[in-house]
């Protein structure tokens, strides 16, 4: 009778035994679903409790940038009314990556444009030669002022020293332009060298910004036959200007005041430098005419691409 107490303990202890070890093996080679769990898995439930790592900056995590709009058929672009500037740089500015190819332009489209629509009393404001960590801030900074997009023409040999003044430029809402890397006579050079010149700068822009420049202007306006040739196959039009102060000669703050506002009229294009020497006679000047002009009625803008 003691032999089978015995005997029938051992054998409850086995059972208990065997289901215990039943359960814990269940639960090591299932998953949450009931099926097998692979390799890791475990791990992986774990680490899927911590806080996600914030997304890479880069194409695939910027947000896409407005489509440009399309090129009206006339060579001179009808003008689109000044927006406020941006304080805040977009995700395709911060990442710094190209998103666009440049477009198709039309060898209509490709001949220099200098004025806009006579029609509205409109100025394009635009900028030469930087930028320039002397002078590109203070006009920003007089551009946010007053609420005005402009178009900054930008040298590729400056810009790959101030990457952090292009996407500055582009982050406040200004229109980014190619003018060259070297700001050289192109009508000097060879087709070849024209070409570099050009698409150096364009790769530059688009890499800084994640958008290729629309606008080509030719340092002095010297444009050539091959010159607008080559803007319009990098998807450039070509910009010229109706009105220049010829700031870049320094002749005083009042002179070039003087000329700008006698010679300004609607549609007008305004050729201004923040680069390429002392600029403090064109910031001081555009101190003095900007609040004049809006006073006077004008409104300003980037041409549209």
């Amino acid at each position: 009778m003691l032999s089978d107490r015995h005997t029938s303990r051992r054998l409850l202890l086995v059972a208990a035994g065997m289901s215990l070890l039943g359960v814990a093996g269940c639960r090591g080679s299932q998953g949450a679903d009931g099926g097998s769990a692979a390799p890791g898995a475990e791990a992986a439930g774990a680490a899927s409790d911590a806080p996600a790592a914030a997304p890479a900056s880069g194409p695939s995590a910027a947000s896409a940038p407005p489509t440009a709009s399309a090129p009206p058929t006339s060579p001179a672009p009808s003008a689109a009314p000044s927006v406020p500037p941006s304080a805040a740089p977009s995700a395709a500015v911060a990442s710094g990556s190209p998103v666009a190819a440049p477009r198709k332009v039309s060898a209509a489209e490709s001949k220099p444009v200098y004025e806009l629509d006579a029609e509205r009393k409109v100025v394009a404001l635009t900028i030469d030669d930087g930028p320039d960590p002397r002078h590109t801030p203070t006009v920003l900074a007089l551009l946010e002022q007053y609420r005005i997009r402009a178009t900054f023409f930008l040298i590729g040999e400056n810009a790959v020293e101030h990457p952090d003044l292009v996407r500055e430029i582009a982050a406040r809402g200004h229109h980014i332009a190619n003018h060259t890397w070297t700001h050289p006579d192109l009508r000097s050079l060879s087709d070849a060298k024209i070409r570099d010149e050009l698409e150096r700068t364009s790769d530059l822009l688009n890499k800084a910004t994640g958008k290729p420049p629309t606008w080509f202007r030719a340092p002095g306006g010297d444009w050539s036959t091959v010159s607008l040739k080559i803007a319009a196959d990098l998807g450039m039009r070509n910009m010229a200007w109706s009105v220049d102060p010829r700031d870049w000669a320094r002749p005083g703050t009042a002179v070039i005041t003087d000329r700008i506002l006698k010679d300004v009229r609607p549609g007008a294009i305004v050729l201004n430098h923040d680069g390429g020497g002392d600029r403090s006679q064109t910031v001081a000047a555009l101190k003095t005419y900007l609040p004049v002009l809006i006073d006077s009625g004008y409104y300003f803008t980037a041409p549209p691409g």
